[in-house]
């Protein structure tokens, strides 16, 4: 009885790896879905950890998480090469922006997130089973999108939490997931809560995933991703009226960063 199953067994196995190798879209669902499965049993086991280590809800918390996640990428053959992690190192708290490309940037931010460093999140990611639950631990603020109002008032209370408890923010300032290899416009509420808690931006750049990972071609393969972290950007002294200018010169900054990590003529 047991070798029947282990025949069956090792038959499926060679059928998923054959149909893997003739169609990208057997590929490409296999490994989204393999991706799907390894966040919520991770999340899960992580979340237990934090519980037992530190007891609940604490940026401490992102220390478990960041280990657990930063073995995934040798299940999907990723590797990463990093520069400028000393850009992180200033007093107290800053904003930290990124480009934000698909769901596997979760790999990407525990790659090189910095201690005391908590990410901005929309609030529907609180539902999502045991990876809702992990973020929860890990202290990530949630903001209702569909409401400006109440995206100002979350960013006005995160300003204050930031300096009186001296983390770190971590924003996309594209405001939704982007794979097309450039930028969409940056929305300018990082920004203002960088100017606001007078507190430095510090721009973080992946290259573009284009090459090893596309959802409209049904594309998805090991790859290399380039990550840079930008020299902290300083805003003691800026006021509201110096945003636009301040998202403006991040955006050129970075999308041209983008261009030269990813091998594309600017």
């Amino acid at each position: 009885m047991e070798l029947g199953w282990l025949l069956w067994g090792t038959a499926v196995l060679l059928l998923l790896h054959v149909l893997m190798e003739l169609s990208p879209s057997v590929n490409f669902a296999l490994r989204i879905g393999f991706y799907c499965v390894l966040c919520l049993v991770s999340s899960a086991l992580a979340a237990v950890a934090c519980l037992l280590v530190n007891g609940g809800r604490t940026v401490k918390n992102m220390r478990i998480i960041r280990a657990v996640v930063r073995t995934f990428k040798y299940f999907f053959g990723l590797r990463f090469e990093v520069k400028g992690l000393q850009n992180f190192e200033v007093e107290g708290p800053a904003v930290i922006v990124s480009n934000h490309q698909s769901i596997l940037d979760m790999m990407g931010l525990m790659e090189v997130l910095p201690d005391n460093c908590v990410q901005v999140g929309k609030k529907e990611l609180m539902y999502t089973g045991t990876v809702g639950l992990i973020i929860y631990l890990g202290g990530v603020i949630f903001i209702n999108r569909k409401s400006t109002s109440s995206a100002k008032m979350v960013m006005s209370e995160v300003a204050k939490t930031m300096v009186a408890e001296n983390v770190k923010v971590w924003v996309y300032p594209e405001g939704t997931r982007n794979c097309t290899g450039d930028f969409l416009p940056f929305k300018k509420g990082a920004f203002h809560l960088a100017v606001q808690a007078q507190v430095p931006v510090i721009p973080v750049v992946y290259s573009s995933f284009t090459t090893f990972y596309n959802p409209k071609t049904k594309l998805f393969t090991s790859g290399k991703i380039k990550v840079e972290v930008l020299p902290p950007i300083e805003t003691k002294g800026l006021t509201s009226d110096d945003v636009t200018e301040l998202t403006d010169r991040c955006f050129s900054t970075m999308r041209e960063t983008l261009f030269r990590l990813s091998g594309r003529p600017s």
